[in-house]
This record gives C-alpha cells, sequence and structure tokens, in this order.
C-alpha cells in the first residue's frame, strides 16, 4: 500500500483547496500541503526548497546539510556513463540503508524507554520476518544494524531459514531465528541444524503434528530443541488485515492442542524445551486498545503455561505494528494507525508487565515480528509517466452539418442548443446523454459515419466543458507494471491496473500536464512500498524487476553515494523464469532469418548486412529490459549498452567505483 507522489513540484498551479489567492507563487510548502508529505512522510521525506522530494536519512536526527534531493539521486542513476551518471533504465528502486538503521534503532529505543519507565524485569528482543522484503542487502543490513541488540529473523519456510542462517552466523549468537510456517521433515531438520551450528533457533508449532517429527528428529539429530507454540487467540482484527486472527484463523493451535503439546512434550521428557509462546492478531493493527486487548490475553496464557511446567522465556507478539499510509493518523482505516512507536511498545509492555505481576510470573524476553515498519519507509521506487490521454477534439460547423439533416437527430441537437442559450445546466446534461446515445445508434445500424460520430463526441465534450460539468481529470500512462511492482494498489479491492486511490481518499492525484515537446522526463516517486511489494509482485506481461539502486548519505557535494547499483531483469531473464530458454529462442529466429535472406536472391553482401542488422536488434531485445526506453535517441546506444552489461556497480567507502561481472 504504497503512497504516490510527485518527486519535482516547483511549477505546479496552486488548486483553490490549497490557497485561496491564485496569483500566489507556488512553493514547498504548498507541494509539502497538496500531498501530505509531512502526514505520511515525516520524518523521511519531505519537500526541499528547490520544490523536490527530499530524504532524511536519519529521520529526526538528520542534519540539514545531510538531506538527499531524490531528483538528483534519479539524475545520478539515469544520466549516460559518458555525462556521469549511471547510464541505467526506469523503473528503478532506490533504497536507502540509513533510513532502514534508523528504523531498527527507533524501534528498539521505544522497547528500551518502555521497559526501563515500567519497571519491566526483561528487555526486548525483535525479529525482522524475512517475507517481507528478502532482498540479500535489506536482511544483511538489518542483521549488521541489529547486532548490538542482538536483533534477529524470522522465517517461515525452508529457502528462508537457509537464507536466515547463512546472515546470522554473521550477527549476534543470541539472535533469535525465530521457524514458523507448516513444516515437514526437511524444515524441521534445518532448523534443528541451526542449533547444531549455535544459531538461536526456535521451532514455533504451527500444527499440533509437527510436534512428532520434532521430538523423533531432535533425538535421531542428538540435538536439543527450542520450541515455541503459535496460539490462536480469541482476539480478533476485524479490519482487512485480521483474517489470519481469532479463533477462526487458519495458523496456531488452539487451546485444546496446547493443552495436549504440553502433555505430550511431559511424556517425553522435553517440556523444558517449550520456551516461547507466539501469536499474531493480524497487519495493520489499527489502535493499542486491540493491541493490549491481544497481549493481555496471550500474556495470560504464557503464565497458565509457565503454571504447567513449561520452561517459558519469550513471548512473541507477532506482527501487526502498522504504517500510517496516508498521513490521517486514524484507527478507522486499513490505511492508518492513531498511535506512534513509542505508544505501542508501552501499550505491548504494560500488557505484558500487567498480567505477569498479577500472576506472580517472571517477566519474560519481549519479541516482536515488525516486518512492515521496518522496510516500508526505505526504499522509493521511481518510474516516468510517459503519454497522458489526449482531450477529445472539439467539432467545427461544417462537422456537425449533418445533424441539420437528419430528422431525428435534429431535434435532440436543436433541445441541446436551446438548453445551453439558455444555461439550463440539467438539461444539457440530458440532451447530451440524447444526442450522444441517437448517434451511437446510428453508427450501429451503419447510418453514420465514423468521422460523424467522432464530430459529436467532440461537440458534445464542448458543450460539457461550457457548463463547468467536463470531467478535468486526465488518465497517465506510466512505464511501471502496476501488478509487478505495487500489487498491494491493484491486489486490495481493484481489478485491473488502474491506480485510482490516493492521499486522503482521492480517486486522482494532481499532476503537472505532461511536456509534449519532449523536453524531459517526468518523474514520479512511490513511497512506502518498502515492505511486501517486492515479495509479492509477478511477471505481469514479463516486465520483470526494476533496476535497483543503494544510496547512502555520503559528506560529498551532493549528500549521498550511489554505493551499488543492479540493473532490471533483462526480457531472456524474465523468459526464463517462465520456462522458456532465450538461448534457444534466439536461435530459432536467427536459423529463420538465415533462411529467408538466402532465399531472397539479392546480392550476398546485402544479405550478409541484413542478416547481422536482424540478428543484432534480436540480440539487443533479449538482453535489454522489458520497459519502455524513453530516453532521446541519441542516448539509446548508450543505454542499451549499460542494460547488456550483467555486471553490477559499487562503491567502496573510500569512493572507488567498481563494475564487476
Amino acid at each position: 500500500m504504497p503512497a504516490l507522489a510527485c518527486v519535482d513540484t516547483t511549477a505546479f498551479p496552486p488548486p483553490p483547496s490549497v490557497v485561496s489567492d491564485t496569483s500566489c507563487r507556488w512553493n514547498s510548502s504548498l507541494s509539502a500541503a497538496l500531498y501530505r508529505i509531512d502526514g505520511w512522510g515525516a520524518p523521511y521525506f519531505t519537500a526541499n526548497t528547490s520544490g523536490n522530494i527530499s530524504i532524511r536519512p536519519h529521520g529526526s536526527n538528520t542534519l540539514p546539510h545531510q538531506d538527499i534531493d531524490l531528483l538528483k539521486v534519479v539524475k545520478k542513476v539515469t544520466d549516460p556513463k559518458p555525462f556521469g551518471g549511471l547510464g541505467l533504465q526506469l523503473p528503478v528502486i532506490v533504497r536507502f540503508p540509513d533510513v532502514l538503521k534508523n528504523r531498527l534503532e527507533c524501534l528498539q529505543s521505544a522497547f528500551d524507554f518502555a521497559v526501563q519507565s515500567q519497571g519491566y524485569d526483561s528487555h526486548y528482543q525483535g525479529v525482522y520476518p524475512v517475507k517481507c522484503n528478502q532482498d540479500r542487502f535489506v536482511v544483511e543490513d538489518i542483521v549488521k544494524f541489529g547486532s548490538g541488540f542482538r536483533f534477529g529473523l524470522e522465517a517461515g519456510s525452508k529457502p528462508e531459514i537457509l537464507l536466515a542462517m547463512s546472515c546470522l552466523v554473521k550477527g549476534n549468537r543470541e539472535a533469535f531465528l525465530v521457524c514458523n510456517g507448516f513444516k515437514d521433515l526437511e524444515y524441521i531438520s534445518l532448523a534443528l541444524l541451526g542449533r547444531k551450528l549455535a544459531l538461536n533457533t526456535v521451532i514455533v508449532l504451527e500444527q499440533e503434528e509437527e510436534l512428532d517429527l520434532v521430538i523423533d528428529l531432535s533425538r535421531k539429530m542428538n540435538v536439543r530443541p527450542v520450541v515455541g507454540l503459535r496460539a490462536k487467540l480469541r482476539t480478533k482484527h476485524s479490519g482487512h488485515f485480521g483474517s489470519t486472527s481469532g479463533e477462526k484463523g487458519k495458523f496456531g493451535l488452539t487451546t485444546s492442542q496446547i493443552v495436549r503439546v504440553v502433555r505430550k512434550l511431559r511424556e517425553s521428557g522435553m517440556l523444558d524445551c517449550l520456551q516461547l509462546l507466539h501469536f499474531h492478531i493480524g497487519s495493520q493493527i489499527p489502535s493499542t486498545a486491540l493491541l493490549s486487548d491481544g497481549v493481555g490475553e496471550a500474556a495470560q496464557l504464557y503464565c497458565e503455561l509457565v503454571r504447567l511446567g513449561a520452561g517459558m522465556k519469550v513471548i512473541d507478539v507477532g506482527g501487526g505494528l502498522g504504517i500510517d499510509y496516508d498521513g490521517s493518523k486514524s484507527g478507522e482505516s486499513d490505511l492508518s494507525v492513531c498511535y506512534t512507536l513509542e505508544e505501542y511498545a508501552e501499550a505491548v509492555v504494560a500488557s505484558v508487565r500487567s498480567v505477569c505481576d498479577r500472576r506472580s510470573v517472571k517477566h519474560p524476553v519481549i519479541c516482536s515480528e515488525s516486518g512492515r515498519a521496518i522496510v516500508s519507509h526505505h526504499s522509493v521506487l521511481i518510474f516516468e509517466a510517459v503519454s497522458a490521454a489526449k482531450p477529445m477534439a472539439q467539432a467545427h460547423h461544417d462537422d456537425i452539418q449533418f445533424l441539420l439533416e437528419c430528422d431525428e437527430a435534429r431535434v435532440d441537437y436543436e433541445d441541446l442548443y436551446a438548453a445551453v442559450m439558455r444555461g439550463d445546466q440539467e438539461s444539457c446534461l440530458l440532451y447530451v446523454d440524447k444526442l450522444k446515445q441517437r448517434c451511437v445508434d446510428g453508427f450501429k445500424d451503419g447510418v453514420l459515419s465514423i468521422e460523424q460520430l467522432a464530430s459529436v463526441d467532440g461537440l458534445c465534450e464542448w458543450v460539457l466543458k461550457a457548463i463547468g460539468a467536463s470531467d478535468p481529470v486526465q488518465t497517465y500512462n506510466i512505464n511501471l507494471s502496476v501488478f509487478t511492482s505495487i500489487p498491494d494498489l491493484w491486489g486490495i479491492d481493484q481489478l485491473d491496473g488502474k491506480i485510482d486511490k490516493f492521499i486522503g481518499g482521492e480517486s486522482s492525484l494532481p499532476l503537472h500536464e505532461l511536456d509534449g515537446g519532449g523536453g524531459g522526463s517526468y518523474f514520479l516517486g512511490m513511497f512506502l512500498g518498502g515492505a511486501y511489494e517486492e515479495a509479492l509482485g509477478g511477471v505481469h506481461n514479463l516486465f520483470g524487476g526494476p533496476s535497483v539502486v543503494r544510496v547512502s548519505q555520503s559528506d560529498g557535494p551532493h549528500s549521498f553515494a550511489v554505493t551499488r547499483a543492479m540493473p532490471g531483469q533483462s526480457s531472456a531473464d524474465v523468459l526464463r523464469a517462465v520456462q522458456h530458454e532465450p538461448e534457444i529462442m534466439f536461435q530459432s529466429l536467427k536459423h529463420r532469418a538465415e533462411k529467408l535472406m538466402h532465399t531472397k536472391g539479392g546480392g550476398e553482401d546485402e544479405d550478409d548486412e541484413e542478416l547481422n542488422n536482424v540478428v543484432a536488434c534480436l540480440d539487443r531485445s533479449f538482453n535489454n529490459m522489458p520497459y519502455l526506453a524513453t530516453e532521446p535517441a541519441s542516448m539509446s546506444n548508450s543505454l542499451s549498452a549499460a542494460i547488456s552489461n550483467l555486471g553490477f556497480y559499487y562503491s567502496d567507502e573510500d569512493g572507488f567505483d567498481y563494475l564487476s561481472a
């Protein structure tokens, strides 16, 4: 559910809803108000004095000289190499690891303060659910940035366990590796192997029958497991993201199943292995009242497990820490939450402490799986608007002469003309509809030509504009696959690839008019899309993934350094993903070209030159990105060369650039 906003807002005309004096000069403050940047973007995004979106990499601790102008980043990334750029093609994901680091630190700080201020006798130790964004550098950054406070990872599948284990061997040895999800023999074997490798692995049971595998394999592998339970709480999140919560949720164990698991562990001499209780009441928890209710119920269950003799140490409150996508700070919307990080942490700690104190139970370690809140802000998707639906041409007098010659149409036309002359807006709308429908019927019957039908459409559009009833909204066509790069936006209550939901419940977004003269690219940015979007995206229309760059704050002239850049997937890459063989496809087409050239009967040199051109064109198309190339023709050769290079760019801390295959 990312937020959409303009990158460059310097020349936008002031709308009446924002400023009453339309002669007022547009400025960055008005841009920020129009797009509500200070609501959904704080403290990481703002409109700077140049009118561009600025990244504040360290959040509220960012110093003025550390702001990163996003438009300068885009220019650095997209300008051809001979002009000092990287020559990458849009769309591009721009990652800001400094923002990721700040999000981790803010989450940890919020819990540390709640623990200290409430006299809580244990600590907070979070994990990042890698399903939110499995990108290698995102996960490695989280392990590195969180090492000082034992921040770990959560995995829900066998590939995710392998990923998590390989990253955590470089992290803090006390960091949790929480193993969730449905499990088979190999999954549990990997989790137990993690304990043999001295990783702090916890196997969280989602189904009762998984326990038999854990007991059997742990004995065969001679490893003492640490086991957790995922409980189905009665507390239910009623919003869009609460479908997996409550007693009817598909994940976790009922109270009856939990009792049976405890009994079986006791009989196996492994009740001390049961150390963690996990639950999840849904993503985007809207309020701390719902949160406190769920955590309080879970804390009661935790205390009961202690009473039954389990070796309980950790309560894992799952995910659900929400993002204020629209800046409304409302608990009534799936796109917002009415609490801060600090208030979330305070509610969790207070609920656990209250129940445990009442039951005289030692305070457990508090764990959370806050993925969305950690990674959403750290990346921005940049793409271009390439064209807009052109307004309908208006009809001239000669074009509509036929209306006066057709008895039926003439009546509707005269009624419409009279309504326009007397300023009767309601009647105008009625007669516009009648005239258009009559002419459409005539076209279907073969009475009207396509030129005549177009003239009627133009006439009706002119009338609607004259009475102020025309739709001012234009459709902008963007160089982006909505289905691939922002699946949440179309996957929730939408059926096609049209973006028509924006901040504040608006169905359109104020934008500049596109420069039809080709005077430059028009960039748009999709924000708060760092969680789930990349993981959920597919290969709709075989567009594939965009280019990706990594940008860190630096003390250089532009306050940033591009430390890594990867071109987006080529057409060949995407074809392989759906089981095609680009090399074989290329050879088949090349063979067809050779066969046709030999049968043309032209000169040998001429045929060879044409064949070489065909083969070169095919080769470029297989190796270029599937997205539209909107740069001027003079730049196309250098861009093609850059995209064809399948290596990656990176820069070390001293500023030396490298290109590696």
